[in-house]
């Protein structure tokens, strides 16, 4: 009976330890599980998914991915997601010559999943390939300034504006009265300006004629089948074929999809609906 009690010993103690703590291994089991890693995450990610969100008034954190991904060695294409009305010209323009940059190193596919229309669309241009939902709206390559006249207003309650300027325009678009001929001029300089500069653009990266800018641009909203017919995309498809189009183009074997921090994720949310809004409230110079 000691003997038995010898040899299964190392068993009862094992035995007496489990139940003893029990609750504190199936704890420690639960972390194991939540916090270890996925197979996924233990491969190096190849490929990255940037999106583009709301109106455009601030593109620095759309920038700093696409530049990260360009400089990830692991990264061997990205996949820029679209759902974008448009918005400033500065900042969309910047996005456009991120994607650029970023073109020269690694393949990248432009995917409009509900609206790639004016600064959205001019960031996208130089994509290797632009991918449509087919109920998606493309397009509104044009750009538009607008002020609000308060002079009405501002007289029935007995408010009025005192200027001191040196230089002609400086009160160019102005809301407290009528704009001037001469001021409508100036501001229509700069308008049609601008809108040559897009449409120089977007025909350079998309291979269209410029002459023909009113067949694409003059600020057509098109439907995805309407877009690819006149050369602003190039595919109709979904984000599963999009995706499945990146997979080929970057030549990876096996694809990992880049995850961000959910913290960080959330952050960059927050700051781009700040700056859409605190753009949209102060700017009037916009793509659309």
């Amino acid at each position: 009976m000691n003997t038995l009690k010898t040899i299964f010993s190392p068993f009862f103690s094992i035995m007496k330890f489990i139940q003893e703590h029990f609750k504190a291994m199936l704890f420690l089991l639960l972390l194991f599980l939540l916090f270890s890693p996925s197979e996924s995450e233990l491969e190096p990610a190849n490929l990255a998914e940037i999106k583009l969100q709301g109106v455009i008034m601030d593109a620095s954190l759309v920038v700093e991915q696409l530049e990260l991904a360009r400089k990830d060695k692991n990264i061997k294409g990205v996949l820029f997601v679209v759902n974008s009305p448009g918005g400033a010209v500065p900042p969309s323009i910047e996005i456009m010559q991120a994607i650029k940059r970023l073109k020269e190193q690694k393949p990248v596919i432009a995917y409009a999943a509900g609206t790639i229309a004016s600064g959205s669309y001019y960031a996208s241009i130089y994509a290797n390939e632009i991918y449509a939902n087919p109920g998606s709206m493309v397009g509104s390559i044009g750009v538009i300034m607008q002020g609000t006249n308060y002079a009405e207003l501002a007289k029935k309650i007995g408010i009025s504006a005192q200027t001191i300027k040196a230089g002609r325009f400086k009160e160019v678009g102005t809301g407290s009265r009528e704009w001037t001929l001469d001021e409508k001029a100036e501001l229509e300089k700069v308008i049609n300006d601008t809108y040559n500069l897009f449409v120089n653009d977007v025909s350079t990266a998309r291979k269209l004629d410029p002459k023909k800018h009113t067949v694409f641009a003059d600020a057509h909203i098109f439907t995805a089948s309407q877009a690819k017919e006149v050369g602003l995309i190039d595919k109709l498809g979904v984000g599963y074929d999009a995706k499945k189009a990146l997979i080929e183009l970057s030549g990876v074997d096996r694809a990992v999809w880049q995850k961000e921090d959910k913290i960080d994720s959330f952050v960059r949310r927050l700051s781009g609906e700040t700056a859409s809004f605190m753009g949209a409230y102060f700017s009037n110079l916009t793509l659309k």
